[in-house]
């Protein structure tokens, strides 16, 4: 629901599982670990795989192993009547296709191995199999079916996730450091996002202040007609079409300025007009709390490898983004040269760069 929109999709799938569970400690632990997977789709999208074959191994553009060497362009590829289509030929329908996303994933792979090199860090095949095996092993799967259901759901084969997530997450994991602090002020704000109490409320969200204001006072007048104004004036179509309805609004989760408000209302109450974002003024009607989804100490060990999980994707994101601003990438494909600009008294280079129009500008050859 826009910016209102206070729980995922999967999260609200997660807290109707949660519902159900109670407080049964193998259904708090099958949640957990559905919330970490979902923590780890933050690798996976920075390394979308390629939707061509992998190579052999991870971290390899491609492999000597399975002999795909590169080939020249006269090979051919088809014969249709008496007209060839050869490797060229394919290549470049390739290119127009997908070769933006297929150039994107192979240069941050090669960024990877480059630090990697640089650093004298090395990511073996089995340290890949392994972590293939404990993420599976944590959804009480054997790694064939976990690779089904990764082909199924991701559209991934078992070589381009060994390379293109689970290679670079690793790699990444070492340059980062495994060094991760986790406070107690963290491991609160953990705990009351994904287990605490949650305010079950409609909402009404409008473009417009003055808008919102003539609305608000009409929700004021009579309370039952909440449904119908949220049905007739908001502009968020989810919510709108339930007549108003959201998923329980957790702590810590959304705009701040809503999870604020909403948490301050009593059974029945409605709320002033909240600014969410740019244009979005939402009204909140209050229709009570739930109770915590678990006690702390039922959930702690989940919360500290959640905690782990995120602090270390966390820090995996900020060494990624670092080296892309301190490696130079020339993209001939998109036209665009990117890094490879560090902190210098010698200011000549930098000037001599920006008036070949080098840093983060079109390239022209």
């Amino acid at each position: 629901m826009g910016e209102g929109n206070h729980t995922s999709a999967a999260g609200s799938a997660w807290s109707e599982r949660f519902k159900s569970a109670g407080k049964n400690k193998v259904a708090l632990i099958v949640a957990g670990l559905a919330v970490a997977f979902l923590m780890a789709g933050i690798v996976i999208q920075m390394f979308r795989a390629e939707p061509t074959a992998a190579g052999e191994g991870p971290g390899k553009s491609r492999s000597t192993k399975a002999g795909t060497a590169r080939v020249s362009g006269s090979r051919p590829m088809a014969k249709v009547g008496s007209q060839m289509i050869d490797y060229d030929d394919v290549a470049a329908e390739c290119v127009q296709r997908i070769g933006t996303e297929v150039l994107d994933n192979m240069i941050n792979r090669i960024i990877i191995q480059q630090a990697c090199l640089k650093r004298g860090i090395t990511v073996s095949g089995d340290e890949v199999s392994q972590e293939i095996q404990k993420i599976a092993k944590k959804f009480n799967l054997d790694v064939k079916n976990w690779y089904q259901m990764l082909q199924a759901e991701r559209e991934l084969t078992p070589l381009q996730y060994q390379r293109d997530v689970i290679w670079p997450m690793l790699a990444l994991r070492k340059v980062a450091g495994e060094n991760v602090v986790i406070t107690n002020e963290d491991r609160r704000k953990f705990y009351e996002s994904e287990y605490g109490p949650r305010v079950k409320a409609k909402m009404i969200m409008l473009g417009k202040l003055g808008h919102a204001q003539k609305v608000w006072e009409k929700a004021q007048r009579n309370r039952d007609d909440f449904g119908r104004l949220a049905r007739e004036h908001s502009i968020e179509p989810t919510s709108r079409s339930l007549d108003g309805a959201i998923p329980p609004i957790r702590m810590h989760v959304g705009a701040e300025e809503v999870v604020k408000a909403a948490f301050k209302l009593k059974l029945g109450e409605i709320s002033g007009i909240i600014q969410a974002g740019p244009s979005r003024y939402v009204i909140l009607l209050c229709e009570g709390e739930t109770s915590p989804v678990a006690e702390y100490e039922e959930v702690r060990e989940i919360i500290e490898e959640q905690l782990l999980e995120q602090k270390r994707q966390e820090a995996v994101a900020k060494v990624f983004t670092q080296l892309k601003k301190e490696i130079r990438v020339d993209n001939y494909l998109n036209r665009t040269s990117t890094g490879g600009i560090r902190q210098t008294s010698d200011t000549r280079n930098l000037a001599e760069r920006n008036a070949a129009g080098l840093n983060k500008q079109p390239i022209r050859r």
